[in-house]
């Protein structure tokens, strides 16, 4: 990863974290987006761009041409921002399914879209989405998570297909992370069996490194000890 200029979206958050210091432990520079707001001043291999609605096509935009005019050129798009809603179809509200869908599915296709002009300039450009094992089999519950994420499997597939030979295109599908949210909500759960953020962010930036180059199109199972 040395030398690789990443976006990375969602960075603030419990995994996206990870991800951005993994990739800067490997020597990438970073372009750090979030909804949140920025909590570190640019510095050549650093940027964080806060305050980033990427539901938003403009906004999205915006950061990603930021991004590229920080560092002159991107390499990799890391789409981690998200959202998750546990509702039952029958007692849930329709609304849900929007938000759900909109920060799952529209965020990464904002940010795939306004990377693509940037990454196909790139000898080894490569996008790695965020999907979800749950996906593959929605439980009780969790149907407006499952079926974006579902969705967030087949943007990978057609974006991965659109761009073949120019920029591989691939997903991880985590079961559960090992986060201190998932770890309040589920007190109960056996926690040594969850994939801990460090090792989907192995996952991650293998595919997006240049020893994925005959990747593209994947949907890979990160089940952890499950």
């Amino acid at each position: 990863m040395n030398g690789k200029v990443i976006v990375i979206t969602g960075a603030l958050g419990a995994l996206g974290k990870v991800v951005v210091e993994e990739a800067r432990a490997r020597g990438a520079r970073v372009a750090a987006i979030d909804h949140a707001a920025s909590q570190l001043p640019a510095t050549p291999d650093h940027v964080e761009l806060g305050g980033i609605d990427l539901t938003d096509t403009a906004q999205a935009t915006a950061a990603i041409d930021k991004a590229a005019a920080h560092f002159g050129r991107l390499d990799a798009l890391v789409n981690i921002a998200g959202g998750f809603v546990f509702e039952t179809v029958a007692d849930g509200d329709p609304k849900s399914w929007q938000r759900i869908y909109a920060l799952n599915v529209m965020t990464a296709l904002n940010a795939s879209r306004a990377a693509i002009p940037h990454l196909t300039a790139s000898s080894a450009a490569r996008i790695v989405n965020i999907g979800a094992m749950g996906a593959l089999q929605a439980g009780a519950g969790m149907g407006p998570y499952a079926a974006s994420k579902a969705g967030v499997h087949r943007l990978t597939e057609a974006l991965a297909a659109e761009l073949k030979g120019k920029v591989t295109v691939n997903a991880v599908l985590p079961s559960i992370i090992d986060t201190a949210a998932n770890r309040s909500s589920m007190p109960t759960a056996d926690v040594s069996k969850w994939v801990k953020p460090k090792e989907l962010a192995d996952v991650i930036l293998f595919l997006a490194s240049d020893a994925a180059s005959a990747v593209t199109g994947a949907l890979l199972p990160v089940n952890g000890r499950v």
